[in-house]
């Protein structure tokens, strides 16, 4: 057993590092985030340089790397700035159920386009009524002559407003049994008539990540825009989340060691009673079990993203991994504010909007209760 990376993938992580560090400042951050803004220059340089799309292959306009690699590019954006690195990293979100399904039509028009910084996807998933119960999604498609029709609502969407295409679950057989037996995946392309996307203002954290609902008024589209198979989309969702699932783990990851490198920084320089606070062994132990713990989280989400990259993603491991990761990254973050004090209820010190940011690792990509649940049905099975 090895617990190193190779050299290629050591050369990745710091190559991220080093972009990340140097151009997701603080003060950009802070922008971003009160702004509520995409950071479009930041995101087309991270594209130009290859860290997005590094897991599509080379034919496509990534560079052949796996999943692994992508988590450590996620970990050391997300570890640099919260805000920023959440944005960039999900600008391809959804993009990979077209590289796993797609017509090679499909893959050859969306993926080098969002490889190389020139277009954005969206995941049509989560409606009003179906956030976690994905199987009670109303959004329909109806077959009519040679277009199929869609009509839904979907909410909470990444990348909403900004898309240039939007991976769409909708019902094609209400008649199925089971229901989601009947459920498929659509390329819709932004500029689809019928098509309305609506800012969601005033979230939490992860503001510089644009979120919306995502409207379908008789919005017409081929057959050609399927992608895969008629009425396999529920099962492609499915796959694309145990992959998915993994990233955010390493966004949450990232998140809670940008909290403690900064948190580590204060405890040395801030003094209280003619010493650093560091210097306190109460707070020398809180420090060391958020390293043990973090490190710990690490391991999980790197042993996840290994067996994705073999082709054996565990959708047992990969809940771990997400649950683990998000729960932790709450708590560091907790920790940096409690720590810094008054000083970290203030936006200068940016834990603040740190522990903003870690929240929707809790949330997004299935709540750290639906992870329970796959972890629980993976050890126990259907009872």
């Amino acid at each position: 057993m090895n617990f190193e990376l190779t050299q290629d993938q050591k050369d990745v992580q710091n190559a991220a590092r080093e972009f990340a560090r140097s151009e997701f400042t603080a003060e950009k951050g802070r922008y971003y985030d009160q702004n509520e803004e995409f950071p479009f220059d930041l995101w087309k340089k991270a594209c130009e340089l290859g860290f997005i799309g590094v897991h599509y292959p080379e034919e496509y306009g990534g560079a052949g790397m796996s999943v692994l690699e992508n988590v450590l590019i996620v970990e050391e954006f997300c570890r640099a700035d919260s805000t920023i690195g959440s944005a960039i990293i999900l600008s391809d979100f959804s993009s990979e159920v077209v590289l796993k399904f797609g017509s090679e039509e499909q893959k050859e028009d969306v993926l080098p386009k969002v490889a190389g910084g020139k277009a954005i996807t969206a995941g049509c998933y989560t409606e009003p009524e179906a956030g976690s119960d994905l199987i009670a999604i109303k959004t329909k498609a109806e077959k009519d002559g040679d277009e199929w029709v869609i009509n839904g609502s979907k909410t909470f969407i990444t990348n909403g407003t900004i898309a240039d295409y939007y991976i769409v679950l909708a019902v094609t057989d209400p008649e199925a049994k089971p229901r989601y037996r009947g459920f498929t995946t659509f390329l819709v392309r932004k500029d689809a008539e019928g098509l309305q996307t609506n800012k969601i203002d005033g979230k939490f954290g992860i503001r510089a990540s644009p979120t919306a609902e995502v409207v379908f008024k008789n919005v017409r589209v081929s057959e050609d825009d399927i992608i895969g198979e008629l009425n396999r989309g529920f099962y492609q969702v499915l796959q694309f989340f145990n992959e998915s699932r993994i990233e955010i783990a390493a966004q949450a990851l990232g998140i809670a060691q940008g909290a403690f490198d900064r948190t580590v920084d204060y405890v040395k320089q801030r003094k209280q009673f003619n010493q650093p606070i560091g210097a306190f062994q109460a707070l020398q132990h809180r420090i060391a079990d958020l390293a043990t713990m973090i490190d710990a989280t690490r391991l999980l989400v790197y042993r996840a993203a290994w067996k994705a990259s073999q082709d054996e993603a565990d959708a047992t491991i990969t809940s771990m991994a997400k649950y683990l990761a998000g729960k932790i990254a709450v708590k560091v973050c907790d920790e940096a504010i409690q720590m810094h004090g008054g000083y970290g209820y203030v936006a200068e010190n940016d834990v603040e909007r740190i522990y903003r940011d870690a929240k929707i690792t809790e949330i997004y990509e299935g709540t750290k209760e639906v992870q329970l649940n796959t972890i629980s049905r993976g050890i126990l099975g259907k009872l």
